[in-house]
């Protein structure tokens, strides 16, 4: 089951069918191609070795995938991070006018009952992939996430909407050191993202990648604006020092309360990472507890504090989740990035040197839901 492949003027990207990974997506800028997504090294390798339970989405890893549910999968029989990342996709159709193409995919398996779509839309002069999954029925609760990654070679600078706290879970992603290693404290909370603290004590600034040298690291970072109807996005800027780049991800806080940042940093020493996965940046946002499936439609820290951790599903409705990634050139003149606003068909970056610049953007697509 090949890759399949979508063009749209100056815009691309392909998907795996197998198991519904976007394995890239591509922007023309001005002579130059933006590819803002990572794939991890040992996919395109015939040679790579695998740990017999390593799963289908680490064996396929790319860009981005639909994660229901987040993590462990302690609920209903399946993968860490559910069917949808690590089963197979149909193409159902493409619908393609002049200017816009949407591409629409159906999960093979069901999850909790559930039919899940997957719609991916490119807009001419739009430097986006336009997401939106659907969950079609069902019964029960389900926690949800994107999984968003960002190779950054020569790291760089994150910048995102307002937070109420960031806080790591109560264990390390490897407490063995003999497999990997972590630089973050577990378990910790704070609401200044630019000094979380180390495990070895003093602190990090969450705003610059990566925080160490050769870790696997989690924080969960939980919206200011979650609880306000018709809040602005919520949204996440990655600024690549070697790509010279922006990567945007935007998303709705009152369906995606949170941002989970995967830091991946050459921390794992065993197959197929091997230390070689490094310098790559997830950023999941999510309905969901860090913890897994069972521990999202329970009572649990995040929820305890007001934070949705899952959905409900039921026979005859819909849930619909957006998001939405996008890129654009570094400008010389620009320095670091302080603000994004979204309005009248556009998103605005306001950067330190007092600059601003304007990316014509779908404004009504996260909030029409």
């Amino acid at each position: 089951m090949p890759d399949l492949g979508f063009q749209l003027s100056n815009l691309s990207f392909a998907i795996d069918l197998r198991v519904g990974h976007i394995v890239h997506f591509t922007i023309g800028e001005k002579g130059r191609v933006l590819s803002p997504l990572h794939r991890a090294p040992w996919v395109d390798d015939p040679d790579a070795v695998f740990e017999e339970t390593t799963p289908p989405n680490v064996r396929r890893l790319s860009g981005d995938f639909f994660c229901a549910p987040f993590g462990r999968n302690d609920v209903e029989p399946a993968p860490s991070h559910g069917w949808p990342a690590n089963s197979a996709w149909s193409h159902s159709g493409t619908e393609e006018s002049g200017d816009r193409l949407t591409a629409v995919f159906t999960l093979e398996r069901k999850v909790m009952g559930a039919t899940v779509e997957k719609h991916l839309t490119l807009r001419a002069g739009h430097p986006f992939l336009y997401q939106e999954h659907r969950l079609l029925g069902g019964e029960g609760a389900i926690s949800v996430a994107h999984h968003v990654m960002v190779q950054m070679a020569a790291g760089g600078q994150l910048t995102v909407s307002p937070k109420a706290f960031a806080c790591t879970p109560d264990v390390a992603l490897e407490p063995d050191a003999a497999r990997g290693r972590s630089v973050l404290a577990y378990p910790s909370e704070t609401s200044d993202l630019t000094s979380f603290p180390l495990a070895n004590g003093g602190a990090a600034d969450l705003g610059r990648f990566p925080p160490g040298e050769r870790h696997e690291d989690f924080v969960t970072l939980v919206e200011a604006t979650m609880d306000e109807p018709n809040s602005a996005p919520g949204w996440s800027v990655a600024s690549r020092n070697a790509e010279q780049d922006r990567v945007l991800v935007l998303k709705n806080t009152e369906q995606l309360p949170v941002t989970m940042l995967w830091m991946s940093n050459g921390g794992r020493d065993y197959a197929p990472w091997s230390g070689r996965h490094s310098g790559v940046l997830g950023i999941e946002d999510a309905r969901a507890s860090g913890a897994g499936h069972a521990d999202s439609i329970r009572p649990n820290p995040l929820n305890a504090r007001g934070v949705p951790t899952a959905f409900t599903l039921s026979d005859g409705q819909c849930i619909s989740i957006r998001q939405a990634i996008g890129a654009c050139s570094i400008h010389t003149d620009e320095g670091d990035v302080v603000g994004l606003a979204t309005g009248s068909g556009q998103i605005t970056l306001r950067f330190a040197k007092g600059r601003k610049r304007s990316l014509v953007f779908d404004d009504g697509f996260l909030g029409g839901l």
